[in-house]
């Protein structure tokens, strides 16, 4: 999500100057009665309208949702290690705080029942990599400091100063999402993502889905294109990772300016971020059979592949993910259906392309505009980033609110 939406998601794709060209659709508009897939929206835990906080909200969510056609609600439970549902191995304060405000009843249950009674999906929501700025998670407390990612530098963020990099190097390179990153490489850190997940819908059966969001490594501005050439930042260097590495692989893992088995190293790093969505699918589907494990992804998958070892066509094709959620947040129209195109040699009728409906909030027919060129692009869906955005701006819900009239 853009950087100054601090609650937002991750993965902001860079969004070029406006353009006033028409959205280039993906493919041609489906005939009449076509399927044109699946709309979800995104549910912030500590957006504008916090409806678990508020739970007295649902029924607006709820209309909004059927107003805009949606069949899915992607709903925000975790986030910066703190819980918005029953758990042992987050921060569960919020959910205290959330069940105290409702008199005792679960909000989250509550949200799920609803949506079911107007044949609405519930996937929870979660940040699996990301702590936020939360310097004291129990993630961090059970898996110590060496958890947290560690620049090529050999500088843990941690050490950043506000998690953003230090000067001089600030003025040339830039942390797209400044946070605690936990490193996917780590002993222990794949383990406790999958039994957090495995606890939440354990304790909530009636989800039907776990959407994961920032299982990546950082992303940094300019992009680094892993490390074999040796430039820009990237991270996974923590001295428990290439310990790790080298026993795995019997060769010395690559480190400030040494480049050898630089390939290895960034396969490596891949293949760690892999190991933890699988064991997070895994462990969430053997808890409840059924279960639809998705995810929201960097919209480029060569820079995602390279950059920030997030393989998700590779999920795709492997079964860990039932679908994946590329974020196409754009001003620019062109761009974006350069990037729905891209996904015709994918597997696109599991591909839900995500769009930025905030960034129009003041261009309403643009964003019903590209929701109707994603819509039309032969992918199995669509999401919007965010419901609290559309809540906000009553100009653009009543213009997604027609494209859903006209186009459905």
């Amino acid at each position: 999500m853009a950087i100054a939406l601090a609650a937002g998601l991750a993965g902001a794709c860079s969004t070029p100057a406006p353009t006033s060209e028409p959205v280039s659709p993906a493919a041609p508009a489906p005939a009449a009665g076509a399927e044109r897939g699946r709309l979800a929206l995104w549910v912030l835990c500590e957006g504008s309208q916090r409806v678990l906080e508020h739970p007295e909200k649902i029924p607006a969510l709820l209309d909004d949702a059927q107003a805009l056609g949606a069949s899915d609600l992607f709903v925000q439970v975790h986030r910066g290690g703190r819980a918005w549902f029953e758990s042992s191995l987050a921060d569960a304060a919020p959910y205290a705080r959330m069940r105290e405000a409702a008199g005792g009843a679960d909000p989250l249950r509550q949200l799920v029942a609803a949506a079911h009674a107007r044949g609405l999906r519930v996937h929870a929501w979660v940040n699996v990599l990301s702590l936020a700025s939360n310097r004291t998670a129990p993630a961090l407390a059970a898996l110590g400091s060496g958890a947290v990612q560690v620049d090529r530098r050999g500088r843990s963020v941690l050490d950043y100063p506000q998690l953003e990099l230090p000067a001089p190097e600030r003025t040339l390179l830039r942390m797209g999402t400044p946070a605690v990153w936990l490193d996917p490489g780590a002993p222990g850190v794949a383990e406790l993502a999958a039994r957090t997940y495995a606890e939440l819908v354990t304790r909530y059966p009636e989800l039907d889905g776990l959407h994961l969001d920032y299982i990546r490594h950082p992303d940094v501005l300019p992009f680094s294109p892993g490390a074999r050439f040796g430039v820009g930042l990237d991270f996974g260097y923590g001295a428990a990772s290439r310990a790790r590495f080298e026993r795995e692989t019997g060769l010395a893992a690559p480190f400030r300016d040494d480049l050898r088995n630089a390939n290895a190293w960034d396969d490596w790093r891949r293949a760690s971020v892999t190991a933890t969505v699988r064991g997070v699918a895994d462990a969430a589907r053997a808890a409840r059979p059924g279960l639809l494990v998705s995810a929201a992804v960097w919209a480029y998958p060569e820079r995602s592949y390279l950059s920030l070892f997030q393989d998700w066509p590779g999920w795709l094709d492997d079964g860990l993910l039932d679908f994946a959620v590329p974020m196409v947040y754009t001003r620019d129209d062109r761009l974006l259906g350069y990037e729905l195109r891209s996904y015709a040699g994918l597997d696109s009728r599991r591909i839900w392309s995500g769009l930025g409906a905030w960034l129009f909030a003041s261009e309403p027919a643009r964003a019903a505009a590209q929701l109707e060129a994603a819509r039309s692009a032969g992918l199995g869906g669509a999401a919007l980033f965010s419901w609290d955005a559309i809540a906000d701006a009553p100009a653009l819900r009543a213009a997604l609110e027609a494209e859903a009239r006209d186009g459905g």
